[in-house]
């Protein structure tokens, strides 16, 4: 019996459930969320590695005589290359692809942060740094 003065002494349970569930929805929100934002780090990180193999290639080109990129992308490259073509150091989904020749290279990762399947990010001898839908090849990117 609630007497003359004094007011309730807590909250009622549908008060309860409906905080409950807003905190739900928040929480909801917020994971969704992260995992664009996941993502889109991904992308950046297998972005960010081919940039350091395009140094790295081009420093194996100077340090070649005559001047080439002749099994730059084979597991006789120099430690410089090395980092750049081992998958341990991309994001699970993101199969690094290399190819080169005596006068050209061409390197691909997939995106895992995407929602399609075969898109890539190339990097190139030629310069190219850019989004494409198949592998490079020793030419270039496509």
């Amino acid at each position: 019996m609630i007497r003359k003065g004094q007011g309730t002494a807590g909250f009622t349970l549908i008060e309860l459930l409906v905080v409950i569930a807003i905190i739900g929805i928040l929480s909801s929100v917020v994971l969704a969320s992260l995992n664009t934002a996941r993502g889109k780090g991904n992308d950046a990180k297998v972005k960010a590695q081919l940039s350091g193999a395009r140094a790295a290639a081009e420093i194996y080109y100077d340090n070649q005589v005559p001047n080439s990129y002749t099994n730059l992308c084979t597991a006789a490259s120099p430690e410089s290359m090395a980092q750049y073509l081992l998958q341990t150091n991309y994001p699970t989904g993101a199969t690094v692809a290399c190819f080169s020749d005596a006068d050209s290279y061409g390197m691909t990762a997939l995106l895992p942060g995407t929602s399609d399947a075969n898109d890539r990010w190339c990097i190139d001898s030629l310069g190219a740094s850019k989004s494409v839908s198949a592998a490079a090849t020793a030419a270039g990117c496509p």
